[in-house]
């Protein structure tokens, strides 16, 4: 069998299962967050956090909910990785660096997972499992969370509630999430990933030297990482490492578990807002803009020119044997167009196309599917820019699912959706423009470039992806990265609830022959044509400058 055909065939597959998995899931999660039901687990949580459940709330006080869940964690995160060294189970690893630590802090709380240590060689199992996989939980729980609170706006009228952070954080983690987590993990285990807290043990020989391995609690750390589009990986090696993905089978499980909860949130906000169609309108665009990004991901890897290349059969280097250039395409193009940040190959060494697909995936906003939670309200948000652009194509007032798009309501989608360049783009110039970040590049020219610029558009997009050729441990990449991140994250959460509480309290609006058709094909066109314009003007300038630069040359 032909590599080609190997991985369009894994393709195939991989869009077979998620069709499965599609409807199931999707309204599993309608019923979830409907029910007034609290479960005695869920009862215990509550308690002892001091929260009432079954009080509503308008959009400043489900905010400052999520704020201040999250800011507790950062500070919780941060401390526990600064008491490392007097922790048990710290396999004699030393306490983080302030610095360090605080990226890593806000890394994970915002859903990013940036990584600029060796997990293998910094992390002990406490920091591990008691504060890195406890935020991949919580913090794919708060974007989901966010999201709900957005449908509700749509679906909701003449009241300013969107109903409880709370209640929400916590059914996300303990009725979705945890499931299939626990679910996924054992299925890893059958695939040959490690699930123990041994500690740092000797191999053998190699090289002339000795060889020392970590054990860990791997395959339930790497099943969540997936699932909830964090993509931190126990090891330096993330998803490439042979303990996080033994097999050609568990690789392609852990790109289902990535994109498995953001496609079927589009069924959930359909049931929610009381119209599949308008679910599919949304899984369609995100669909055709996933295939299209994998077959461009996978015919710039299979076709790469050169001499090295051909003989290889294609743009081998920095992707496992035994994946190939298929699987390793559809898994980059999986990570960079969700808020995951995964690897199982090495970016950097992509074809200089291969790594401008990674960062315009991530600079689309990661909303095809993008991540979890985060995903769908970004998408929901480019939704009500497109009817606004088509409204003023015709002369009408905009309206999208029975609201009235005001200025208000445009006012708050456009700060969403410029205040993510901002942070790239501002950040990246100062790094080019001061006299020592450009010396934590490894390449210079175009290359070096976009490695600066991927690292800002990873942070800022909460993606935690690399081109792993940049030194980012340094007090300013891991400063300005920290920044990025936690600004990246919550600041378009402040536009999102604001919005959803503008929809929430209007009055819906009749339908008439002059409204747009939102769960048509021509809207769905229309939509995927304003995410790539809008992107493409935004970012155009800097892609020029490094990989469109460095794919021409080649």
């Amino acid at each position: 069998m032909s590599p080609v055909l190997a991985g369009v065939l894994q393709l195939l597959a991989l869009i077979a299962a998620l069709a499965l998995a599609y409807r199931p899931l999707g309204d599993y999660m309608a019923k979830v967050y409907s029910s007034e039901k609290h479960y005695k687990p869920e009862k215990w949580i509550y308690k002892a956090i001091g929260a009432n459940p079954s009080a509503e709330m308008r959009w400043p006080a489900y905010l400052r909910g999520v704020l201040a869940f999250s800011a507790v964690s950062v500070l919780f995160l941060y401390a526990l990785q600064r008491a490392q060294g007097i922790l048990p189970g710290s396999l004699g690893f030393q306490a983080i660096d302030p610095d360090q630590a605080f990226n890593t802090a806000a890394s994970f709380v915002a859903n990013t997972n940036w990584q600029s240590y060796s997990g293998e060689q910094a992390m002990g199992h406490v920091v591990q499992t008691g504060g890195l996989a406890v935020q991949n939980f919580v913090s794919a729980a708060v974007g989901m969370a966010v999201a709900v609170a957005l449908v509700r706006g749509f679906a909701r009228s003449r009241t300013g509630e969107l109903g409880n952070f709370w209640a929400d954080l916590v059914r996300g983690t303990v009725r979705i999430l945890l499931p299939i987590a626990v679910i996924g993990a054992i299925i890893l285990v059958a695939c040959g990933a490690i699930q123990n807290f041994a500690g740092i043990h000797e191999v053998g020989q190699f090289m002339g030297g000795t060889q020392q391995w970590n054990g860990g609690a791997v395959a339930s750390q790497e099943v969540i990482k997936e699932l909830g589009t964090n993509g931190g990986g126990y090891f330096n090696a993330n998803s490439a490492h042979p303990f996080e993905n033994p097999t050609p089978f568990s690789n392609l499980f852990e790109i289902f578990l990535i994109l498995v909860i953001p496609f079927a949130l589009t069924r959930t906000f359909g049931k929610m807002v009381g119209s599949v169609k308008q679910g599919y309108a949304i899984l369609a665009t995100m669909a055709v803009i996933w295939i299209g990004f994998t077959a461009l991901m996978m015919w710039t890897e299979f076709t790469g020119k050169g001499p090295a290349l051909e003989a290889a059969g294609g743009a081998m280097e920095g992707k496992e044997s035994r994946f190939g250039i298929g699987a390793s395409a559809i898994f980059s193009v999986a990570t960079t167009l969700t808020s995951t940040g995964a690897v199982n190959s090495f970016h950097s060494s992509y074809t200089g196309f291969g790594g401008g697909i990674q960062l315009l995936g991530m600079q689309l906003g990661e909303i095809a599917p993008g991540g979890v939670g985060s995903g769908l309200y970004g998408m929901l948000v480019m939704a009500i820019i497109a009817v606004f652009i088509a409204g003023l194509m015709v002369g009408r007032t905009p309206e999208y699912l029975g609201k009235k798009i005001g200025t208000r309501e445009i006012k708050l989608a456009a700060c969403y959706i410029l205040i993510t360049p901002a942070l790239v783009l501002c950040f990246t110039a100062a790094a080019m423009a001061l006299p020592t970040p450009p010396h934590s590049m490894l390449n210079s020219g175009a290359h070096g470039f976009s490695e600066v610029l991927y690292a800002y558009t990873s942070g800022a997009n909460n993606n935690g992806s690399a081109f792993a050729g940049l030194n980012a441990d340094t007090q300013w990449y891991n400063s300005t990265i920290g920044i990025a991140m936690l600004l990246g994250r919550f600041l378009p959460m402040v536009f999102v609830l604001a919005l959803a509480g503008s929809l929430a309290e209007q009055k819906p609006v009749p339908e008439t022959a002059g409204t747009l058709r939102t769960d048509k094909p021509l809207y769905t066109g229309l939509l995927v044509g304003t995410i790539l314009i809008v992107t493409g003007l935004t970012y155009f300038p800097a892609l020029a400058l490094g990989p469109l630069a460095e794919g021409l040359a080649s």
